[in-house]
């Protein structure tokens, strides 16, 4: 049986370029949704029997991890691989954390999709080789022995939507248009993040989106 694939860019020339690899590949391996944000993923992950999440992690309305961390609370047996820029520490981390299997880079995503899908399907971790030295270091026993908190723990999830766009630098207005809320809600949202975030000044909340992954830099 075909493993049963989500492939989720925003950027519609990446998804051509993962689904061409994968159909050329021979394995039995097919692509039988794309999506361009996380939103469009979570609905399709309610109608449609996947067997493996490959979600990039700059996406809008709702990044790739977000995605993941709600795809696996939901279903802990949920498979997901994360497609990223990035092989800074922080988003590796979170990713663990979260319980993704699987994460590689776009710069080699072409040479490590198909081994990617194939491992993670089975059961397994698969990284990219330029980020497996956390993996070496016993990163991946570090974090399960301190259970850390995930970013952001304790907010809502319209609460860290709502985060993630502050982050990437929308006013309240522009916030409201694109997720179809009154300002004022928007707002009293904003209010509750200061508060639980501990923050009182917007730069200060932008700079916490950033550097704890929910938004991109």
């Amino acid at each position: 049986m075909s493993i049963r694939v989500v492939l989720a860019d925003d950027h519609p020339v990446v998804r051509a370029g993962l689904r061409s690899v994968i159909e050329k590949s021979g394995r039995e391996i097919v692509v039988v949704r794309e999506a361009a944000d996380g939103n469009e993923v979570l609905r399709i992950a309610e109608k449609s029997g996947v067997d493996v999440f490959l979600l990039d992690i700059e996406m809008p309305f709702l990044n790739g991890l977000e995605t993941a961390e709600r795809l696996i609370k939901k279903d802990p047996k949920a498979k997901v691989i994360i497609l990223s820029l990035h092989d800074a520490r922080i988003y590796v981390d979170r990713a663990v954390r979260a319980g993704v299997k699987g994460y590689i880079l776009k710069e080699s995503a072409t040479e490590d999709v198909i081994q990617a899908i194939e491992e993670v399907h089975r059961g397994n971790f698969f990284m990219s080789p330029a980020i497996s030295k956390y993996i070496v270091d016993g990163f991946l026993g570090r974090v399960t022995a301190k259970k850390t908190k995930p970013a952001g723990d304790g907010l809502t999830n319209r609460e860290r939507e709502i985060l993630q766009l502050i982050g990437e630098g929308l006013t309240s207005k522009e916030i409201a248009q694109r997720l179809n809320l009154f300002l004022n809600t928007v707002q009293v949202h904003r209010r509750n993040l200061m508060s639980k975030l501990a923050i009182h000044k917007q730069s200060d909340l932008i700079r916490y989106a950033i550097k704890e992954g929910i938004a991109k830099g």
